[in-house]
């Protein structure tokens, strides 16, 4: 990934903030037919290893856990807000006009090895902790124990574990950063006025990047 030096993040408490808050990502490796990219979320502990340890689960009928098994390196892509950038918000574009489109957004790579268990115990931990995690904002959260036995072991068995040590962190905060601190927050104030959620989110992360507020 292409990463200015302006646009870096390499605060960990920022990075892991972001993979906590979107855990579903992007799982990209190499097979047989070339390069594969599989969509899941993930469990993420960050403090098990120098870059944390990422969990997560594929369908048994998913040839990727195969796969990886001769080619184990990975790559999970952790997509944070994203908003389009107008010109027009910019206030120096009415006094020069010497300003284009752009998209902000916020972004980790996190980069490492899998390491595949195909083992109920294993796949049953994970979902598990996904399920507490997903359905704790839910009035009755659903709980495994609400499903028969049966029929749950007959999910588990039909999926398998993996395991990611992750290697290496990289973030990517494309925020307006190398514009001036009228710009920053002539686009912030503009986004955190809409009512998407994303464009508020990305118009508060401006704010709170802007070279001046470090």
């Amino acid at each position: 990934m292409y990463v200015p030096a302006h646009f870096e993040e390499n605060r960990r408490e920022v990075i892991d903030a972001l993979i906590a808050a979107q855990p579903f990502g992007s799982l990209v490796t190499r097979g047989p037919a070339g390069l594969d990219a599989n969509h899941i979320p993930f469990e993420f502990e960050p403090a098990n290893g120098p870059f944390g340890t990422l969990r997560a689960h594929v369908a048994r009928a998913n040839p990727v856990w195969r796969e990886v098994a001769d080619a184990p390196e990975a790559l999970v892509i952790f997509q944070g807000p994203t908003a389009y950038i107008s010109p027009t918000w910019y206030p120096s574009k009415h006094e020069t006009h010497r300003q284009v489109p752009t998209w902000n957004y916020m972004v980790v790579h996190a980069h490492g090895r899998i390491v595949v268990h195909d083992d109920e115990n294993y796949v049953r931990g994970v979902v598990a902790r996904l399920t507490r995690k997903m359905e704790a904002g839910e009035s009755v959260p659903w709980k495994m124990g609400d499903a028969p036995a049966d029929y749950l072991t007959q999910m588990l068995g039909a999926i398998v574990g993996i395991e990611i040590e992750v290697t290496k962190l990289v973030g990517k905060w494309k925020l307006s950063q190398n514009k001036t601190a009228a710009d920053i927050e002539g686009a912030a104030s503009t986004l955190l006025a809409r009512e998407g959620d994303a464009q508020r989110a990305v118009g508060q992360a401006m704010r709170e990047s802007a070279p001046a507020s470090k």
